[in-house]
């Protein structure tokens, strides 16, 4: 089974006090988002240097990124074929 996916799109925007990652991608592996998030948290608070995040990747090291996000809050917007 292949398990690439390719993210074309990640970006965040600030709405308020609540921050909107929206990713888009050719497909989505299990819990794939919620490691993304939970990374972007990592970094925003800190804990791993924004430019560690291209190791990371490339390394395919899970245990590099940062934890898994809980699922409340995230959800699927929109589904393109």
């Amino acid at each position: 089974e292949d398990t690439v996916r390719t993210v074309s799109d990640c970006y965040a925007v600030r709405e308020g006090d609540r921050v909107i990652l929206k990713i888009t991608a050719d497909g989505f592996l299990y819990n794939m988002v919620r490691i993304i998030v939970g990374t972007a948290v990592a970094v925003s608070d800190g804990k791993i240097e924004p430019e560690f995040t291209k190791e990371m990747l490339t390394s395919k090291k899970r245990a590099l990124a940062g934890q898994t996000a809980p699922p409340q809050g995230l959800f699927l917007e929109k589904v393109w074929y």
